[in-house]
């Protein structure tokens, strides 16, 4: 992973949010992590990106890889409800 944690507009690029949903993913698969702490975390992930993409001031190119790690995060969100 080359990505930079911020970019040069002090924002986290869509990839921070995408790894950080891929690894809560891998880790209930690996039964690493309890889904109720999964659940808590993908949560905060949704409504931190939700705010992000609220913002009236985030660029274009920002919001649409925000958009796509949102959706990310509600389909691992659902997936989480459906196994407790």
């Amino acid at each position: 992973m080359g990505t930079q944690p911020l970019g040069p507009d002090g924002l986290p690029g869509h990839d921070y949010f995408l790894d950080a949903v891929n690894h809560i993913d891998a880790a209930l698969e690996q039964n690493s992590i309890a889904a109720g702490a999964a659940k808590g975390l993908v949560y905060s992930l949704v409504e931190t990106l939700g705010a992000m993409i609220g913002d009236p001031d985030l660029p274009a190119h920002l919001r649409s890889g925000y958009q796509g790690a949102l959706d990310l995060a509600k389909e691992l969100q659902v997936k989480i409800d459906g196994s407790l």
